[in-house]
């Protein structure tokens, strides 16, 4: 009788690969959710939850990202500046004029996990507002989502 063992994976194993994203016309949570899931390695035969295995994705379009329902009436961020009422609430609609960028990058963040190891994983997340990017000599492969 053979002894079967688990397979883990090493460090020095890992490949990052780097993926492209359209957010032009994309659901924001949809397209988060599928982005953290890239960032995270969780498409890969190989993911486990103590490593990044995840690769580098790079949205862009993101001005053109959309709600669905009254959510883009609604929807505010809090941010605290750390005094007492320091606190400050900014409506989507505002957000998405000055940096569309931070819509995503929150949305993606929210949804990584709330440690160490999350922080890196966001660190691979590039948005841009527009159509270019300056990540073509990693030659990005486009992403479906």
């Amino acid at each position: 009788m053979s002894v079967m063992k688990t397979y883990s994976v090493k460090a020095g194993e890992i490949q990052h690969d780097w993926f492209v994203v359209d957010a032009r016309d994309q659901v924001l949570g949809r397209l988060a959710t599928r982005v953290a899931s890239v960032l995270r390695g969780k498409h890969k035969p190989m993911f486990s939850t103590h490593l990044d295995v995840g690769d580098y994705v790079v949205v862009v379009n993101a001005r053109d990202v959309r709600l669905t329902g009254r959510k883009a009436e609604q929807k505010e961020y809090f941010s605290h500046s750390g005094y007492m009422g320091g606190e400050r609430m900014i409506p989507f609609d505002r957000m998405m004029k000055t940096h569309p960028e931070r819509v995503i990058e929150r949305a993606v963040k929210g949804m990584l996990p709330k440690n160490a190891l999350g922080r890196q994983m966001a660190q691979k997340l590039k948005v841009y507002a527009g159509a270019e990017h300056p990540h073509a000599a990693q030659r990005p492969q486009p992403m479906d989502v």
